[in-house]
């Protein structure tokens, strides 16, 4: 690479350019984000629509079978985890705080086998990703924590659960590295 504006010596070995270009993405996995209605007095916003458990718009095929909620404490690092057993999809929607998420397409057959794929949600910026069986799933809240409504299409069963775990550092430890510009 050429360049017009000549550097030391010393600085050229470090340095680098941001890449902004869009990494290919996961199949199946999508990210819709959500509308709010504002107003002086406050907002009020469409998280998801039903009609006999199954969702209605943007998630085909996606029964309800148990809404649940996690709350991750500061910097918190829960990953990762699949569900190999019966296969289990979930929506999960960051309704507070921020949560860089990661994913890895772990599915033999799948055209994006071996993808990672880093997903921001944010309380400020609602948005739901759908998570395919088969893709395994981790999370770091940011700093002051994160609050998370997640659906799945399975139901937990205690006596025989069903979450498959991996290392936090299956993938690479680097992924949970802080970004220190």
């Amino acid at each position: 690479m050429r360049l017009q504006v000549p550097l030391a010596d010393d600085i050229l070995p470090a340095l680098t350019f941001q890449d902004y270009l869009p990494r290919p993405g996961i199949e199946g996995v999508t990210l819709t984000v959500l509308g709010a209605h504002r107003a002086v007095n406050g907002s009020f916003m469409e998280l998801f629509r039903m009609t006999g458990g199954v969702l209605d718009g943007s998630f085909p095929a996606f029964t309800v079978r148990q809404a649940s909620l996690s709350v991750a404490a500061p910097h918190r690092i829960n990953a990762f985890h699949l569900h190999p057993k019966v296969p289990q999809s979930e929506l999960w929607c960051v309704i507070q705080g921020l949560m860089l998420v990661w994913l890895v397409d772990c599915r033999a057959s799948s055209v994006s086998r071996g993808v990672r794929q880093p997903v921001l949600l944010s309380g400020e910026e609602p948005a739901v990703l759908r998570i395919p069986a088969g893709v395994a799933h981790g999370y770091k809240a940011g700093w002051g924590g994160a609050t998370l409504l997640y659906l799945t299409d399975r139901q937990f069963d205690p006596s025989d659960p069903n979450e498959g775990r991996l290392p936090w550092n299956h993938f690479g430890a680097e992924l949970w590295e802080d970004d220190r510009g």
